[in-house]
């Protein structure tokens, strides 16, 4: 007992000593950090930018001013006054800011706070600006001005698979809109993952390694972030000479853009994955072959990547030429390097010394090509791998750098903050993120209490180690609502109420108060956006991830048929979803509210509709709503048809069945009246890419993969991955979706009718060939809406709810 009390002695000095530590590590990287920046002309000039982009109209009616830090007690702050005497013709508002990032936020903030005014992404409704007043009747603060400090240092942005869910067949167009909505929310700290393949080319070939070779080491355009973390290789690929000229170009632009607004972009490390020809170049060198990552038969063609230990030293010498080499092509751009060596990974022994000597290993290959790195790792493995990752595993990798020379991203933080149980992360600074989002799925959920609250409590804790806040979802353009909210905390010092806030939200995304509306977002805060129930949310949705199971098989034992809803509902080795205990051992989809109040915020949207016939953001909101409300109304159907055939009751299984099929088709019908929810889009930014008809085929196949069965398949048996990325797109749904609820419902009926077993095997034979078949399609998809979007919300309500 003595020796425990001693040992639990030792540990809270040593984690005293780190959090005092800590502070001064932070300070100095910040400090090194703002005397990298683009100087105060540049970084005015693009924020001038951002503006003529945003509100052309105002370009002279705001003056822009970076200003230091020692304005605002050394912390990153906007200040926003009146101009004395202004004009039509001159400036009105000056806003002052330690960067180009927080003059943009002021600006931001001005326009919502002031002028009433929202901006989102542009296929969530866009930009509503209707409500700022003309040049020279801009409204003023009060007189002594306004002065909003950062609560954190850092705002960051991304997750690692952001990349291939929502940026790959992003142009530069694209990519400064995305740069603008990132400088207005207030990112200061975003992965710039763009472009690391042709890095990698270069330093591959330095090693004498063929392009043939690494032909089967990259993964194609929609697949590369898996290739990157060493689950897959050659999937989707080759990647063409053209592919890393064009996206190595286009890193530029990025990186040169966020520059000049004064963002710390956060570059790609080394983190061990290697082609398969380095163990012919380098024989002895301790390179081991991983284990299997959700392929269906284990094809070595993509399956079971090489990883180089960390301990060798030819680790130390490719991680530090891969840094080096990005030093040549972009210059000193950062500090900060992202590496995930252990992402859904373990190392191969839990000693703590081997994984502290693994960890050491990794920094000291970003520290010899940057003497000031910074190691920023995504803490997703404390929670995907949480059985191994315990106490003295976690502080043997966290403590195996320098204090303040790790980062830790605190991933799931708004639904399981891991800081809370760890101490802090063990004394390492983190920034506390919102996951929200798998797979770039279209679903309204989120929990804003959560939002509101969770940096503050975290900040304000203590020993607290936090320094920042950070979005780390997978996919983009959906939920506004959350993204606009968890970007503000970065802003607030202070717990925001969320039932005035999102009465605010409403007036300003629709440029008006309307009640009904008010009302119904009421109602959405205690329903859809109150998700406490701490599972993850997919979309698993019937009909977009329809279940591939026998309903013939009734009276499972609790164990069978807790085996079988994990197949249904969890990834291979993925702790994705939290899987709740039920009566029943039909299948379940994710519902954590009561649908009844969220049918009545639909009806309240709907009395609404005359008022805001013409707000683009008011239209993808209806959809989005109309869409949730018949998907859940669909999962109850579906269960009806289900329970019918279990019954042997052929009339209702029709009906219900066909009921099934139906929503999908009036979905669909739906979806294409409003170009934010349109296939054609994506596919069509794939197809434009492309420098040849091969490349075409091959850039369609990926993005009709991806969203689909996303990995590889048997005759008889889909993807371990399918429908992971599935999207709620008009013709996705159409001739997708719907053939496959068609066939297997045709082959239950003909079970029925026949009285013979339902053949499960039988099915999945016909649907993965139909599936293939449309992977492989290059019919063309409508990349404009048609349709009047209200009129056919209206007469769905009508047909299904009235």
């Amino acid at each position: 007992m003595p020796c425990f009390r001693f040992l639990l002695l030792i540990l809270i000095l040593m984690l005293a000593l780190a959090s005092a530590e800590q502070p001064e590590a932070i300070e100095a990287l910040l400090r090194r950090l703002d005397t990298q920046r683009s100087p105060p002309s540049v970084q005015e000039s693009a924020a001038k930018a951002v503006l003529q982009r945003l509100l052309p109209t105002h370009s002279h009616s705001f003056e822009f001013k970076i200003i230091s830090k020692d304005v605002c007690g050394g912390h990153s702050c906007f200040c926003i006054n009146n101009f004395k005497d202004s004009s039509r013709n001159s400036a009105e508002i000056k806003i002052r800011g330690t960067t180009a990032v927080e003059i943009v936020s002021g600006l931001h903030w001005y326009l919502k706070y002031w002028c009433g005014a929202h901006v989102s992404w542009d296929k969530t409704g866009g930009v509503q600006i209707g409500s700022i007043p003309k040049p020279g009747s801009l409204p003023h603060v009060r007189k002594e001005g306004l002065v909003i400090k950062r609560a954190v240092p850092w705002n960051y942005y991304q997750n690692v698979v952001t990349s291939s869910y929502s940026y790959v067949w992003w142009d530069w167009e694209r990519w400064e809109k995305e740069i603008d909505w990132m400088a207005l929310q207030g990112v200061n700290l975003p992965l710039a993952f763009t472009a690391q393949e042709a890095i990698w080319q270069k330093v591959f070939m330095d090693l004498n390694i063929s392009m043939d070779d690494l032909h089967g080491f990259f993964g194609g355009p929609a697949f590369l972030a898996w290739a990157r973390m060493g689950n897959l290789h050659g999937w989707g690929g080759p990647l063409s000479q053209n592919w890393f000229d064009q996206q190595l170009s286009l890193q530029k632009q990025i990186l040169s853009r966020m520059l000049d607004l004064g963002m710390t972009p956060v570059l790609p490390s080394f983190s061990g994955n290697v082609p398969s020809a380095l163990t012919k170049i380098f024989p002895s060198a301790n390179i081991t072959r991983l284990g299997d990552w959700n392929t269906v038969d284990g094809d070595p063609r993509w399956c079971c990547t090489f990883l180089l230990d960390p301990s060798d030293p030819l680790f130390i010498e490719i991680g530090e030429a891969f840094i080096k080499r990005q030093l040549r092509e972009y210059g000193d751009v950062t500090d900060i390097y992202n590496c995930d060596t252990f992402n859904e990974n373990s190392p191969p022994t839990n000693d703590p010394t081997y994984i502290s000597n693994l960890g050491a290993a990794v920094y000291k290959a970003m520290a010899r090509g940057d003497k000031d790195a910074i190691w920023l790792m995504q803490g997703w493995l404390f929670y995907s791998d949480s059985g191994f990752w315990r106490p003295p595993q976690m502080q043997a990798l966290l403590h195996s750098v320098p204090f303040g020379k790790m980062i830790v991203l605190d991933l799931f933080a708004d639904v399981k903050p891991i800081w809370k149980t760890s101490s802090q992360f063990y004394g390492t600074p983190y920034i506390w993120c919102m996951l929200h989002n798998f797979g770039g799925n279209i679903e309204m959920y989120g929990i804003l209490d959560a939002i509101s609250s969770g940096p503050v409590d975290a900040r304000i804790s203590e020993n607290s180690t936090m320094v920042g806040v950070g979005m780390c979802m997978e996919g983009i353009e959906q939920n506004p609502v959350v993204y606009e909210l968890m970007s503000e905390m970065a802003f607030r010092s202070e717990k925001v109420e969320p039932v005035d806030w999102l009465k605010s939200y409403s007036r300003r995304r629709y440029g008006k108060a309307v009640q009904q509306v008010e009302e119904a977002w009421e109602i959405l805060h205690h329903t859809i956006y109150n998700c406490t129930d701490g599972v993850a949310d997919h979309n698993i949705d019937f009909i977009v991830k329809f279940p591939d199971w026998d309903p013939s098989i009734i009276n499972m034992s609790i164990l069978a048929k807790q085996e079988h809803m994990q197949k249904l509902l969890t990834l291979h080795k993925k702790r994705r979803f939290l899987v709740e205990e039920t009566n029943t051992d039909l299948p379940q989809s994710h519902l954590w509210y009561p649908t009844w109040p969220v049918v009545n915020a639909l009806r309240l949207f709907l009395v609404a509709r005359n008022n805001l016939s013409k707000s683009l953001t008011y239209r993808y909101d209806l959809v989005d709503l109309t869409r949730q409300v018949l998907s859940k109304l669909a999962n109850q159907v579906y269960l009806d048809a289900m329970t019918a055939f279990r019954q042997n009751d052929a009339k209702a299984f029709s009906l219900h069945s066909q009921k099934f099929v139906q929503l999908i088709s009036d979905i669909d019908e739906l979806l294409a009246a409003d170009d934010n929810f349109l296939l054609g889009t994506w596919l069509d930014s794939a197809k434009k890419l492309a420098a040849n008809p091969g490349e075409m085929r091959q850039y369609e196949w990926n993005a009709r993969t991806q969203v689909t069965m996303w990995f590889d398949n048997t005759k008889t048996n889909q993807s371990k991955l399918h429908d992971y990325a599935n999207k709620f797109w008009s013709g996705l749904l159409k001739d997708y979706y719907l053939p496959r609820a068609s066939t297997y419902f045709a082959h239950l009926l003909k079970s029925l009718e026949h009285k013979v077993n339902f053949m499960l095997e039988e099915w999945r034979r016909e649907w993965i060939q139909l599936s293939n078949k449309w992977q492989a399609g290059t019919e063309s998809y409508s990349i404009e809406a048609v349709g009047d979007a209200s009129a056919i919300s209206h007469t769905l309500y009508d047909k299904y709810f009235n």
